[in-house]
């Protein structure tokens, strides 16, 4: 607490468990802050205070939860999509719809629960986007039609696609700041969806298959029932549920997540969402729960907050009267034209200035090759293994069993990946441009080899760093911008990243149609793009404070 004596806070009450403030308005490291600026300062005080308690490690596992599923329904959709194909009928060109179906909905849930966790709050968007996922996942399982899987592949998609940005807005917001570096861990939940799809489909998927790992008594591979003549052997429902099993049991795994949330563990709001909405008194409440729940006292009251002063201007100028952003009361009592005005203008916080500016441009950038490789490699690789194995008479149950080989990989990744937040020198921009490049080299690399040795590595070099990379960049990015366009600045760039891995899988897929190496060139090639965003990153943004 040394360190913290002289700059609102005077120390710890003499049970030590409350931060005792002092004297806010002079404060040193308030000068040249807005408003809301200094409120946020103290909530980051009073945070930093409990450390990392019982509160924050619940939300830390239930945000990670949420990450989990973004990738379970990812990495599931590769690995049903060859029976699929076998039961349904359609062409390997067609393949690439049902990723994009659900590349759609991500899409559409990244810009449109990432705009409104910064309108409604964090709250009802932490609950709704697992509920909505749930639903939809158990319904996956029953359609016996080409069209009905796909739209109910976007619905899932549109619950699944606001999981990145709501959780790691939440988990920062309530993270202590010398904590930070678990918003890259988060990421380690990634894999573990990736390795419990990939272990749940092992043993679905091969065991339910038509026939013998999809072959007929003759060798050959059984074809959908409206491609035969009636009476022959074919692929039908009834005997290739594997995949229908796997879709109900990740349903039920969302549905459980959703329990967990909404009963077992009641989330509170975020106070600097409450402070930028003008919800002081709400605030000082949260806090004094979150305390509460950590065995400790909160010191911060509305007192404290009313100590600080509204002389610098805020996203409008004080001497005009207008309410500030984080004016309390005063901005509660605005009228309609105000509200909407200070609205629109937290949107120009992603183009503030120059810096800002190029900032945001790079972020967009980096997401969307990100997505555009990762996308082809998660939704595509399966498959290309599969067929590079059949060449090297690999049983398609052993292919299954090396998913959980290649994907177990990325948890070390990811740990690799939240250090790097504390090596001197390397720390984020380094961590991305080092582990971008390797990705792209592994995925180059995969397209010129293919013995099973080789083929199990690349595939495990290219998912260690791809899982690196991801940790670091999601972690990374709530922290550059502020609280009240936190949210929408992650759900853009999200969006943005969708918006491309809808139109990858489809070019990916038509390039499989006829060279199976095709989709890993144009991946590779992809997130060599991110190698070059990350390296003209402003450096002003890695690693600073967050508000």
């Amino acid at each position: 607490m040394d360190d913290q004596k002289g700059a609102g806070i005077l120390g710890e009450s003499p049970d030590g468990k409350a931060t005792v403030y002092n004297g806010v308005v002079n404060d040193p490291e308030m000068d040249g802050l807005t408003l809301y600026e200094k409120k946020a300062l103290l909530v980051n005080r009073e945070l930093d205070s409990h450390g990392m308690g019982k509160y924050q490690w619940y939300i830390f596992f239930l945000c990670g939860m949420g990450y989990m599923i973004d990738l379970l329904y990812a990495q599931a959709f590769g690995l049903i999509a060859p029976a699929l194909q076998q039961e349904l009928g359609f062409s390997t060109s067609a393949l690439g719809n049902i990723f994009s179906s659900f590349n759609a909905g991500l899409c559409a849930g990244a810009f449109v629960w990432g705009v409104l966790v910064d309108i409604i709050g964090r709250q009802y968007a932490f609950n709704l986007t697992v509920l909505i996922a749930s639903v939809f996942g158990l319904s996956l399982g029953a359609p016996s039609n080409y069209d009905g899987i796909l739209v109910l592949t976007a619905f899932v998609g549109f619950g699944v696609g606001g999981n990145i940005p709501i959780d790691t807005t939440i988990t920062l917001e309530f993270l202590p700041q010398n904590r930070r570096f678990l918003l890259a861990l988060l990421s380690i939940f990634q894999p573990i969806g990736v390795v419990l799809a990939s272990g749940i489909a092992y043993g679905f998927v091969p065991k339910y298959a038509c026939g013998t790992g999809g072959l007929g008594a003759d060798g050959e591979l059984l074809k959908a029932c409206s491609q035969v003549a009636e009476g022959e052997a074919c692929c039908d429902k009834a005997s290739n549920m594997g995949w229908r099993y796997l879709m109900f049991t990740l349903g039920a795994i969302c549905l459980f997540i959703f329990f967990l949330r909404f009963v077992v563990f009641r989330f509170q709001e975020s106070p600097k969402f409450l402070l930028y909405r003008g919800k002081d008194e709400k605030a000082v409440q949260v806090l004094h729960h979150v305390a509460k729940f950590n065995g400790r006292q909160c010191g911060l009251t509305m007192e404290v907050f009313a100590a600080l002063t509204d002389e610098d201007s805020s996203l409008a100028s004080a001497a005009s009267g207008e309410p500030v952003l984080g004016g309390g009361a005063k901005q509660l009592e605005s009228s309609f034209a105000e509200k909407v005005k200070k609205e629109l203008a937290r949107y120009k916080l992603l183009f503030a200035n120059p810096l800002i500016a190029r900032l945001t441009i790079l972020v967009w950038v980096t997401y969307m090759f990100d997505y555009w490789g990762f996308s082809i490699a998660g939704s595509l690789l399966p498959q290309i293994l599969l067929q590079k194995n059949r060449e090297i008479e690999v049983s398609t149950e052993r292919t299954y069993r090396n998913y959980v080989i290649i994907y177990v990989c990325g948890i070390p990744g990811v740990m690799l990946g939240a250090l790097m937040y504390g090596v001197p020198l390397v720390g984020r921009q380094w961590g991305m441009v080092v582990s971008s490049a390797l990705m792209a080299i592994s995925l180059f690399l995969f397209s010129a080899i293919n013995t099973e040795a080789s083929n199990v590595g690349l595939n495990i070099m290219e998912y260690f760093f791809q899982s690196m990379f991801n940790a670091i960049l999601y972690g990374w990015t709530p922290e550059a911008y502020p609280a009240p366009i936190r949210g929408t600045a992650c759900g853009v760039a999200s969006f943005w990243g969708r918006l491309f891995s809808i139109v990858s899988p489809l070019i990916g897929a038509h390039l499989l149609a006829s060279n199976v190496n095709g989709p890993l060139y144009l991946a590779g090639a992809g997130v060599f793009v991110c190698t070059i965003c990350i390296i003209f990153m402003p450096r002003k943004y890695m690693g600073a404070k967050s508000y």
